[in-house]
């Protein structure tokens, strides 16, 4: 087998290898993910509808990383603007993408794996093409996964579509949905201030998220431990959780 960590692999709203820690874990499985401006940043729409509720705004990833370049930031908002302002013409290069990712990595001997909301929040279920289909219809030999902080997702029907729900203290009007996230059977991220996790956090297991970046092949039941990273490292909203043993 191809070693996952030295593959790479980009595309105009795709890319797979470029961050660390996805190339973590199961060997078999490589991730490409999509990278947008959360929230409102591109200046033309709201990509993250929960946010200001979640207070996840400030502290959000998108200023972790490579994230921190300015190159980078306009690439993601060049991207969401034609997300918002040319659907069609978006989402038939995001279909040319995924298909060609899928071909790299039947080529490369691993499975292709997709996150497209690497920094957004889209309902990517209501997009639908010209016969009615939406992207994990398109391709059901993919896997595709993401976190999210809308608990009401239609998304169950899709068999190759894992959703983990993304826990905040910041409102209680948007931790009480924690409940409906369970009912869900969904499992739980939260963000933690240090690396140094509880064992066990709302009387769920917490297991450690940092490891890899797989969150379909995480136990049911369980907390997704996350450490701060980026400008969560200062958040003071409740967003970040301060540990509790």
């Amino acid at each position: 087998m191809t070693d996952k960590k030295k593959l790479t692999w980009t595309s105009k709203t795709i890319s797979a290898g470029n961050n660390s820690k996805t190339v973590k874990g199961d060997e078999e499985y490589l991730t490409a993910i999509m990278y947008m401006a959360p929230y409102k940043l591109s200046g033309v729409g709201n990509l993250c509808s929960m946010a200001e509720l979640a207070k996840c705004h400030e502290p959000c990833l998108n200023l972790s990383g490579r994230g921190i370049f300015n190159n980078v930031q306009k690439a993601r908002i060049r991207k969401s603007k034609w997300y918002f302002e040319d659907r069609k013409s978006f989402m038939d290069q995001l279909y040319k993408d995924v298909e060609r990712f899928k071909k790299f990595c039947e080529k490369n001997d691993v499975m292709p794996a997709v996150r497209l909301n690497g920094t957004s929040d889209v309902r990517w279920e209501l997009i639908k093409d010209d016969k009615g289909k939406c992207i994990f219809e398109r391709f059901p030999d993919i896997t595709f996964y993401d976190y999210t902080k809308i608990y009401n997702r239609k998304v169950t029907k899709y068999k190759n579509y894992h959703l983990t729900w993304s826990y905040s203290e910041a409102n209680p009007k948007y931790q009480v949905y924690f409940k409906e996230a369970k009912k869900a059977k969904m499992n739980i991220a939260v963000v933690f201030r240090d690396d140094k996790f509880p064992r066990k956090f709302l009387n769920w297991k917490v297991i450690n998220g940092d490891a890899d970046d797989l969150r379909f092949l995480d136990p049911k039941n369980s907390i997704v431990g996350l450490k701060a990273k980026g400008p969560a490292k200062k958040d003071t909203s409740g967003f970040v959780v301060d540990t509790r043993v």
